[in-house]
């Protein structure tokens, strides 16, 4: 007697038979075999230009990014901070006067100071940090 699939209950056919005839039903079978002869992707080199700058920055000039502005830390126990009402201050560890960090994505890329704007505080820019000073923060 030929063991076919066919002639044999459902539920006594192995789960992978099943799956195969689902499979030949709904045309998945063929959209498989398809995805098994998959290339690899392609991307266009990147375009040096304008003194090292690359050109097709425009991919991903709408990725959005956080940027944050510290002006200082403070480490305490538990208990001081428990013990903090309206009103308290709170001493960081920068002095008056030292310039605040600019951090995108928690990284720090500049220094700067508080400037007003149209009744909103903002940041003057007054240093980039260098790539040579952002590798040796990595390390």
């Amino acid at each position: 007697m030929e063991n076919n699939s066919q002639d044999m209950p459902r539920d006594t056919q192995s789960i992978d038979d099943q799956w195969g005839e689902a499979f030949k039903e709904t045309g998945v079978a063929q959209s498989v075999k398809q995805a098994d002869a998959a290339k690899p992707a392609q991307f266009d080199a990147l375009n040096q230009e304008n003194g090292g700058m690359v050109a097709n920055l425009g991919m991903i000039l709408d990725i959005p990014v956080t940027v944050s502005v510290e002006i200082g830390r403070a480490r305490m126990l538990v208990r001081d901070l428990l013990q903090l009402g309206q009103g308290a201050v709170v001493e960081l560890e920068k002095l008056a006067g030292d310039p605040m960090e600019i951090l995108v994505n928690g990284k720090l890329v500049a220094r700067g100071e508080a400037v007003v704007v149209n009744d909103k505080f903002g940041v003057k820019l007054t240093d980039i940090v260098s790539l040579t000073e952002r590798i040796n923060k990595l390390k």
